[in-house]
């Protein structure tokens, strides 16, 4: 039969830490809703930007001297069609991070559990051998009249086997807390994962149904669309359409980097003055000293460190003109049309046309920031991306708008996918080169 002591060390070890590994009882605020205010804040960090396009695209269409243009009934089809696209692509990225993180933590929480699992029975031993051992009688011991060194060695060898209970039983509710603490990442992680699933299916949704609307829109419209492909008219007022955007996108372009370099001057001159008045203030400091004030001199005042550097940086023309004839193809597909040659019977080409399947993605050929991610007429849905020194590069007639305004690329990023919006008659990328805002031939970038 067990006697006392055996059955004091696992009481006191429960005592100590409680009934087992406690359970998650605060209550976690539901990750949605991190998710929202995020997203909440990410959107309107982008609504001034997208308010100047908007009036910018107003402007331009009211110089429109042609009204119901047969691709304007597709224009809100194809831009959710776009949206929808870029929803799903943008959460199956977030999902995989998410997963990722998930199966991290559950293999954090296997490892947890193993160290408190082999840490409890060192400590039940640990107490177990003392009691048995009788070891945890200090004033018996100090009572016993016996030898002054031993009763020394004695408290001594207690007092080190107490300080690593307590170390043992420090780390044991260290490991315990992160136990937990771990199980509320996980849970939280998997609300992420819920949510993403809804989104998913939400947007899965309402892209079948733009489509369906859209193929049901380009049916009605065949021989009207046939017809404006081929006006010469048109296709004129199409290439001043994107000549009067691309003028106008400069001038913004300017405008920004104008307001972003006096910015910049402004925070100069402020921390300049900050810096002159901490100098002056330990100059006063030290004259008072030198007079004999008991004032010591602060240190010197420090530079604060220059914020964290954006991920990717600002466009660089000099490195984009360095790219001319190493670049590849935006999409792989036909060539079936280049720069220059005749079409129909309106103005020559001002870029390139690639035949290619639907859904293939395009690719950026330099890197840079979208200045332009929107439906036009002429070029259904299109993308615009700033290189610096006054070159962009131009990409329509996507399905689906990978990027928005003001994300930064790289070069050969996916920043869309292949398709025929804007009425076009093919599946394919229409891609063009800009610099100081006239066209010029993007198969010299092109390494063929």
């Amino acid at each position: 039969m067990p006697t006392a002591r055996h059955l004091l060390a696992p009481l006191l070890v429960a005592l100590v830490l409680g009934p087992g590994i406690p359970a998650l009882v605060t209550a976690q605020g539901p990750k949605s809703a991190e998710r929202s205010r995020q997203k909440q804040q990410a959107e309107q960090e982008r609504e001034e930007l997208r308010k100047k396009l908007a009036a910018l695209k107003a402007d331009i269409a009211k110089t429109e001297k042609a009204q119901g243009n047969a691709a304007d009934a597709l224009a809100a089809s194809e831009a959710a069609i776009s949206n929808a696209n870029r929803a799903l692509r943008d959460l199956a990225a977030e999902q995989l991070r998410t997963e990722r993180t998930l199966d991290l933590l559950n293999k954090d929480q296997q490892q947890l559990e193993a160290a408190v699992a082999q840490q409890r029975r060192r400590l039940e031993n640990m107490l177990r051998e003392q009691y048995i051992a009788g070891h945890d009688d200090r004033v018996r011991l100090l009572l016993s009249g016996d030898n002054p060194n031993r009763i020394a060695r004695e408290l001594r060898y207690l007092g080190y086997v107490s300080a690593e209970q307590t170390k043992a039983i420090g780390k044991l509710q260290d490991d315990i807390a992160a136990i937990e603490s771990n199980r509320a990442d996980a849970e939280e992680a998997r609300a992420v994962l819920e949510d993403i699933g809804d989104e998913q299916r939400e947007q899965k949704a309402l892209l079948e149904k733009e489509k369906g609307r859209r193929q049901t829109l380009v049916a009605q419209l065949t021989d009207k669309l046939g017809a404006q492909r081929k006006e010469a008219g048109s296709l004129a007022r199409d290439e001043e359409r994107l000549s009067s955007l691309v003028g106008r996108l400069a001038s913004l372009i300017a405008q920004q980097r104008k307001a972003g370099q006096e910015a910049a001057a402004r925070r100069e001159r402020a921390r300049a003055e900050a810096v002159a008045r901490e100098r002056a203030h330990a100059a006063d400091t030290v004259r008072k000293d030198d007079k004999g004030s008991t004032a010591q001199a602060p240190k010197a005042a420090s530079r604060r460190p220059d914020p964290a550097p954006a991920e990717l940086p600002p466009p660089d023309g000099a490195a984009f003109a360095a790219l001319r004839g190493k670049s590849k193809l935006p999409v792989n597909g036909e060539l079936a049309a280049t720069y220059g040659t005749k079409r129909a019977d309106g103005p020559s080409w001002k870029g390139i046309f690639i035949r290619a399947p639907e859904g293939s993605e395009v690719h950026s050929t330099g890197a840079g920031e979208v200045i332009f991610a929107d439906w036009m007429r002429g070029f259904g849905n299109l993308l615009i991306v700033d290189h610096g020194g006054e070159y962009m590069s131009i990409y329509g007639n996507n399905q689906a708008l990978l990027k928005r305004p003001g994300d930064r690329v790289r070069t050969g990023e996916a920043i869309a996918t292949v398709g025929n919006s804007g009425g076009n008659e093919h599946s394919g990328l229409y891609f063009e080169i800009r610099h100081q805002g006239r066209a010029i031939d993007p198969l010299a970038w092109i390494n063929r």
